[in-house]
């Protein structure tokens, strides 16, 4: 890559643990580490800090996003990750600022998601739980809207009204975002002002719409009743049962998913069975209790990212949700040993020697080549 294309990358913008988001490059323009690398440790992180790391420079901050994704190219959801993330930020960033071009910004960053999602399912999946580690609060926010895709589908939502719940999902929480970060970083308690924040973020977000000329009136309902409860116990208008529209409690239920499956500085994060198990939990209690049953269909048990142990001892990362009689489909990246394998292994998991037996949560992520392993080219 030629070296004029190529920026700096910021302190703190890698993370132990996490895979990188980007392809990282030397002085030389040279690849040095491939987007899904994995640092390890504090001294791996200094050594490469050392030899200078580079990423590619961003687009244009004016581009809208509809413009700059009109395009028939096939998608590749890791490549995308990137231009997706930097796209909502300035979506949000021209909400914020009122300009002229934020409703453009908005539904042409929603067709290009909406897009994804439907030519790489589930490499979109994927990309939701091998970033689940440490996410930011954009991070957050694209995972919200990638699973109200899923589970509006599976919900049997017309084209449109999806459409309109997954850009609410990118939105919903535009006036918590400048606390986001800190708040998740945090290991106290909240404070009194923290939680009025909290509790006030729906009405604020919705009126940060409307200035920006944003006032399509589901996407305006759907964003003040997202922390709703069918019990009544929710806010900030204590609504219950069919006073709630169902697209807000999908994206209550997305919600609260990626909640549980990221670390916060308060808590460990949950398994993605212990998760799965509390939406069920919730959705029996619920007055739609289709939406959590949805929500876990479109997952599967083993969702697309998930590393598994199998049978024969294997850890794998799973690739494929099921497809009638077979699968899932996972790619065995370590040996029964523990030995890193040169390359990987497809597995079709419904065989015998390939039976997923345990999920794994390592405290560091293996490092993976994302496109290798989903067949991109």
């Amino acid at each position: 890559m030629s070296t004029s294309n190529l920026v700096r990358v910021a302190p703190g913008a890698l993370v132990i643990g996490k895979p990188l988001p980007w392809t990282v490059y030397d002085a030389d323009g040279k690849v040095l580490l491939r987007q899904g690398y994995v640092i390890q440790n504090e001294t791996q992180l200094e050594q490469l800090f050392e030899r200078g790391l580079f990423e590619p420079r961003k687009r244009d901050q004016a581009e809208p996003a509809e413009e700059a994704f009109d395009d028939a190219r096939e998608r590749n959801p890791f490549t995308d990750y990137p231009t997706l993330l930097r796209t909502l930020e300035t979506t949000l960033a021209a909400i914020s600022s009122q300009e002229d071009s934020a409703l453009q910004r908005l539904l042409g960053l929603s067709r290009l998601l909406d897009r994804v999602c439907r030519e790489a399912p589930d490499p979109c999946l994927a990309l939701v739980h091998l970033y689940s580690v440490e996410p930011t609060a954009y991070e957050q926010t694209l995972f919200y809207a990638i699973i109200c895709h899923f589970v509006a589908m599976e919900a049997g939502l017309d084209d449109n009204r999806t459409s309109v719940l997954v850009a609410a999902a990118l939105t919903a929480n535009i006036a918590l975002l400048p606390f986001l970060d800190k708040l998740n970083a945090s290991p106290r308690l909240l404070t009194d002002e923290q939680r009025t924040v909290i509790h006030k973020h729906p009405e604020r977000s919705a009126q940060a719409l409307k200035k920006a000329g944003i006032d399509n009136p589901l996407l305006i309902d759907i964003v003040l009743q997202h922390h709703e409860h069918s019990d009544g116990s929710g806010y900030p208008r204590g609504l219950s049962r069919s006073d709630i529209l169902p697209e807000a409690q999908i994206l209550s239920y997305a919600e609260r998913y990626i909640a549980m499956i990221t670390w916060r500085a308060y808590r460990e994060r949950c398994s993605i069975s212990d998760a799965q198990k509390a939406i069920l939990e919730q959705s029996r209690e619920d007055f739609r209790p289709y939406i959590g049953r949805a929500l876990l269909e479109a997952l599967t048990p083993y969702p697309p990212g998930s590393l598994v142990r199998l049978a024969n001892n294997e850890v794998a990362v799973v690739t494929r949700r099921p497809v009638r009689l077979t699968g899932p489909f996972a790619q065995a990246i370590l040996g029964p040993a523990g030995d890193r394998y040169p390359g990987s292994f497809q597995r079709d998991c419904s065989e015998l020697d390939f039976n997923i037996r345990a999920l794994e949560m390592p405290d560091v992520m293996p490092s993976m080549d994302f496109g290798l392993l989903w067949g991109f080219r």
